[in-house]
């Protein structure tokens, strides 16, 4: 079976959501139906990316949030450029783990920076490119927190009053696109929350 056309796929939410693993599952059942996928994330899959990844999750110090932001950016649009834009032209679905969304949850809301200006910064780092699909997964603050356990990164050790913001921050995105944008409960077992998954997948591809 031939699927020529490219597919941008990213996955968000809250630390703690459960992203990761239903882009895993996802990869797996796209892959059994015979098409090409690649499995990717922000920050940090590309070169440059993995150095600034480490400044943004695991530095000890002050970060300044316009630096967070900036940081951000600037692997952003070097993963766009390196990864995604390659495969979706080479016909591949690209499933990935956090992109523009995340910044404008994050910096946006959490930080409470002006999100006029993240539109644009995310539309200078990516040259416009969008994902065809998002998928939201929303789950409320006090499961979240658990599912993320005990080893913090510097964002995880956010406060619960911070990824609230965050979570508000998701849901006013998805109100805003909803042709783009599709919010799954999260709080379901993880075989629930994939089954929802399935669904929307299924009608678009």
């Amino acid at each position: 079976m031939e699927h020529k056309k490219g597919l941008f796929i990213s996955f968000e939410g809250i630390d703690g959501c459960g992203k990761t693993t239903q882009l895993e599952l996802l990869n797996k059942y796209l892959k059994e139906k015979n098409y090409e996928t690649i499995v990717t994330f922000e920050p940090g899959d590309c070169e440059i990316g993995k150095n600034l990844r480490q400044i943004l999750l695991f530095h000890k110090g002050f970060v300044s949030d316009i630096a967070e932001m900036f940081l951000y950016l600037a692997d952003r649009a070097q993963h766009i450029e390196e990864i995604v834009n390659k495969n979706v032209n080479e016909g591949k679905i690209v499933l990935c783990d956090r992109c523009i969304d995340s910044t404008v949850a994050y910096q946006g809301y959490g930080r409470e920076k002006n999100i006029e200006q993240i539109n644009l910064l995310n539309e200078i780092a990516t040259k416009g490119k969008k994902p065809d699909l998002t998928f939201i997964f929303d789950a409320d603050i006090e499961t979240a927190q658990l599912r993320v356990g005990k080893n913090k990164d510097r964002m995880e050790k956010e406060g619960s009053e911070f990824h609230r913001k965050v979570r508000e921050g998701y849901l006013q995105l998805a109100k805003k696109y909803p042709e783009r944008i599709k919010v799954i409960n999260a709080n379901q077992s993880i075989e629930k929350v994939f089954e929802d998954l399935k669904k929307i997948i299924d009608e678009i591809l």
